[in-house]
């Protein structure tokens, strides 16, 4: 046999060897371990493709348009849908890079994270003439650029220690929380709608503004407050959401509409999708966050009434916040993100039910629907769109972290090959038109980047979660649960890098979000208990309840509270 006959055997054979070694171990893996990380890197390969497509075709304008390869500086028409007082030189502002920032760096693409951040150091700008929404301004563009100075800055982040980052991201936030004060000058303190970039609130802007436009305010300019020292931003974020709080009914519930000169209600009608929405996101998250009691206490009484006033089993329908009586029947796809806010509620139960039902109409139409009439099990006959909502992902994302659940995997699989099948095309990912004939629309939202992307990611790959504990804003951007912004930091949301690290179970945790879930589900295996929104303070001399329901679970004991024939909650039953 010649040297070359016997090289050519022998390379054949270590092929073959190192083949039967690769098959060998990966058959000992977890099949978990194996199915999520195909699954994160399909979620990756979904990301880039939608924002190498933004960069290639649409950059640095606001979103990309991928059916025609174009773009849209759609942060002036956000919110405004009837088009008006469009500005004339207003030529984007990169918003779907600054949506993208806080993903790339979850995704550990740092090199393209530098790079994003120097560009927009040297060529983001806000002083446009551009009449813009401030909540959607808030939690897309503040709420980036917040979250990825504090990722910039982290100490693991080779931007940091390189130098090359001074902070450039922090002095945006601060131009643009400086052009947002201007619509805080009313009567009331709540915010107009909409404000000017360049000049402020112009003359005879509309008064009328929605719950969630003057209430989910408060963790962006609250962190912009804490890290710049100033609390003028927190301060008026603060003003508003305390004289909301204060227009409440006697059910302790909200309308969705109301007018900020004189703080009177427009639409009595409620419930927990658009308008209000953020509304109840952003008194738990605030707490999180800046421990505020305040923020506890607002969420525990609007949770509850949301549970004796909307819930209908599993679904929540509107209601007359001054009668607590049904008034729309309805399903938005807006209204998939409560089960996630369920879960850091402790109400995992209620997550689970309602979840399942949203995953059901998603399974029957292939996406889901803005809006499902459940009176009539009907599609409505006009709002029949799917734009590439998060809110579903987002949830099932929670209550696996919370269950460790396998399902909730098989969940995220079904998502992603459904937003493949149906929305993926060559330049990008296009929002559905109507889910009855699967008919594109030329239109890639900046928070399918921001927020489905990186919700489906997370729930197959969340090292990111691992030592620190993120409360996720509105629009999914990361803010860390620091000590120095915390009035009152429970025990059990230290994350491990704060301190030397006790045993080794600590270090064994899947993710710092894991305790987070409800203590119920905890009592016996020596965890710390966290206080869940379950919980009603055994507060027999000043809390009075009417049934059972209103009196939750105690969150220490884990048995279930009763009301008793005086009308106080007591322990009486176990769970």
């Amino acid at each position: 046999m010649s040297t070359v006959d016997i090289k050519t055997w022998a390379m054949i054979f270590l092929v073959i060897s190192q083949t039967l070694f690769i098959e060998t171990s990966s058959s000992k893996l977890d099949p978990f371990a194996v199915k999520k990380k195909r699954m994160s890197d399909k979620v990756r390969k979904m990301f880039y493709h939608a924002y190498d497509n933004y960069m290639m075709y649409a950059f640095p304008h606001d979103e990309l348009k991928p059916l025609t390869k174009t773009y849209t500086n759609s942060l002036s028409e956000l919110g405004n849908l009837k088009l008006e007082h469009l500005p004339q030189e207003y030529n984007g502002t990169a918003l779907t890079l600054i949506e993208s920032l806080s993903s790339l760096v979850i995704m550990g693409n740092e090199t393209e994270f530098e790079k994003s951040v120097l560009w927009l150091s040297e060529n983001l700008t806000f002083d446009v003439d551009a009449r813009i929404n401030l909540f959607e301004c808030n939690i897309r563009v503040l709420g980036g650029l917040v979250s990825a100075h504090i990722l910039a800055t982290d100490s693991t982040n080779r931007f940091t220690k390189k130098g090359s980052y001074r902070n450039q991201l922090l002095v945006l936030a601060e131009e643009l929380g400086n052009r947002f004060l201007p619509a805080f000058d009313t009567p009331t303190g709540l915010p107009y709608a909409w404000v000017n970039l360049k000049y402020g609130v112009m003359e005879k802007e509309t008064t009328e503004t929605s719950t969630s436009g003057c209430g989910s305010l408060i963790l962006e300019m609250g962190a912009l407050s804490h890290l710049t020292g100033d609390p003028k931003f927190e301060s008026a974020a603060l003003r508003a959401l305390r004289k909301l709080w204060s227009m409440r009914s006697s059910l302790n519930l909200l309308g969705t509409t109301l007018d900020v000169q004189t703080g009177e209600w427009i639409e009595y009608s409620s419930g927990i999708g658009a308008g209000v929405d953020s509304f109840y996101e952003y008194l738990l998250k605030a707490h999180l966050l800046f421990g505020r009691e305040e923020f506890w206490r607002m969420f525990q009484s609007a949770y509850l009434a949301v549970q004796k006033y909307f819930r209908h089993g599993p679904w929540y329908h509107e209601a007359d916040m001054r009668t607590g009586r049904a008034t729309y029947w309805q399903l938005t796809s807006l209204q998939a993100f409560w089960p996630g806010l369920q879960v850091l509620a402790g109400d995992i139960a209620a997550a689970n039910s309602s979840h399942r039902e949203f995953f059901y109409v998603w399974q029957q139409f292939g996406v889901l629907p803005e809006r499902y009439l459940l009176d009539h099990q009907m599609l409505h006959p006009t709002e029949k769109y799917y734009p590439l909502r998060p809110e579903l992902a987002e949830s099932t994302f929670y209550l696996y972290q919370a269950t460790k659940d396998p399902w909730y995997l098989e969940v995220g699989e079904s998502i992603v090959d459904s937003l493949n099948l149906h929305t993926r095309v060559e330049a990008g990912f296009a929002s559905i038109r109507d889910v009855t004939t699967m008919e594109l629309e030329d239109h890639q939202h900046s928070f399918f980047l921001a927020e489905t992307c990186k919700y489906l990611y997370l729930l197959f790959d969340d090292s990111f979660l691992v030592n620190t504990n993120y409360v996720f804003t509105t629009e999914g951007h990361p803010l860390p649960i620091l000590s120095s912004w915390h009035e009152r930091l429970p025990e059990a949301y230290i994350p491990s890098n704060w301190t030397s690290l006790k045993g080794e179970e600590q270090q064994k945790r899947a993710s710092a979000m894991s305790m987070k879930i409800c203590p119920a589900l905890n009592c016996g295996n020596g965890r710390q208990p966290v206080e869940s929104i379950c919980h009603v303070p055994d507060a027999r001399a000043h809390h009075r309840c009417l049934a059972d329901e209103d009196c939750g679970v105690d969150s220490i004991s884990c048995r279930r509270r009763s009301c008793s024939i005086s009308g106080y909650c007591g322990l009486w039953l176990s769970v």
